[in-house]
């Protein structure tokens, strides 16, 4: 059989740094399916269950690696907003204004950003859309109580 993971005492020493130097969870346990091979020389069953993965799983990293080397370590995080319309500063330049007439103690409508936001991107988009806007912005919605907390009608009828 190939011998696709060569424990020499390079390749231990550099997989053990690149360990302690590991950013996420993620990549840590990938060095360690690397490193136990080269260390221990364990089987991929043994390694699979000392990290909790299928025994396949082993056996891809550790031919991903015997072609790649350590880019196998790099982990690209998921995630992110792929289909944007603006950019996050585009969004705070669309809502400058609307901050500053909030600062003043203004009141608006939603329509009235949504509007505005229409204008720029050049379609129509949903209330949703800029929902999320103004919470990615740290925005909330406050609305005027109807009536005091602690108000009597019949007081106030009287």
């Amino acid at each position: 059989m190939k011998q696709l993971i060569v424990g020499d005492e390079a390749t231990v020493t550099r997989l053990a740094e690149r360990l302690k130097r590991a950013s996420n969870h993620s990549e840590y346990q990938r060095i360690q399916c690397v490193l136990i091979r080269a260390a221990l020389g364990s089987s991929a069953a043994q390694i699979a269950q000392l990290l909790g993965w299928s025994t396949t799983t082993v056996h891809v990293l550790h031919s991903r690696w015997a072609k790649e080397g350590d880019a196998i370590f790099a982990v690209q995080a998921r995630g992110g907003r792929h289909h944007q319309h603006l950019s996050t500063e585009q969004e705070q330049a669309l809502l400058a204004p609307f901050f500053e007439r909030a600062q003043a103690g203004d009141m608006f409508k939603v329509a009235e950003i949504q509007q505005a936001y229409q204008e720029q991107v050049g379609k129509t988009v949903a209330p949703s859309t800029i929902y999320r806007l103004l919470d990615r912005h740290g925005w909330r919605k406050l609305a005027p109580r109807p009536r005091h907390a602690k108000s009597k009608a019949a007081a106030e009828a009287a």
